[in-house]
């Protein structure tokens, strides 16, 4: 009777687990040290200059999120974007990812200034979606745990522009 009833358990907690994270179509992937904790199962550039190459021969908008490793603010949001089932599944199907921990020479990714976390969209043209901003009039590429709804809103807006404009 103990046999069967751990064995139950132990098919719960196993179904249980796999439910709650993001597993892309091609099955689970070695998580990435480049993810840093925003999605381990995702495939992230090295670099802008990466990703930028692999925006434009994928035709694939790019994503780049600036933090910092000690910023809570950072911290909040990694952890509700790695959380969120629909945004890594989005990602992953359609976006090339990038995380800074560093400010690139380009000077076009801190259109209003240098500050953490920030999130930009750059098409496959190379051009900074400048217009596609988050809620904040001080800080206009802001994200906050509580504005995950308004980044997915951004992120079909990306690719719908990507559809229209290219």
């Amino acid at each position: 009777m103990i046999k069967a009833a751990l064995s139950v358990l132990l098919v719960l907690v196993a179904i249980s687990s796999a439910f709650g994270k993001y597993i892309p179509k091609t099955g689970k992937r070695i998580p990435q040290t480049l993810s840093r904790g925003w999605g381990d199962q995702l495939i992230w550039a090295q670099t802008y200059e990466e990703g930028l190459y692999w925006s434009r021969s994928k035709n694939k908008p790019l994503m780049v999120i600036f933090h910092l490793q000690d910023c809570p603010h950072s911290q909040s949001l990694k952890k509700a974007m790695a959380d969120d089932v629909e945004i890594q599944k989005t990602l992953d199907e359609e976006f090339i990812v990038l995380n800074l921990m560093y400010e690139t020479t380009d000077k076009h990714l801190s259109p209003d200034g240098q500050y953490v976390p920030r999130i930009l969209f750059v098409d496959p043209s190379m051009t900074v979606r400048a217009d596609i901003s988050g809620r904040y009039s001080n800080r206009l590429y802001a994200y906050e745990p509580t504005d995950l709804k308004l980044l997915v809103t951004n992120m079909k807006k990306a690719k719908k522009l990507l559809k229209s404009e290219l």
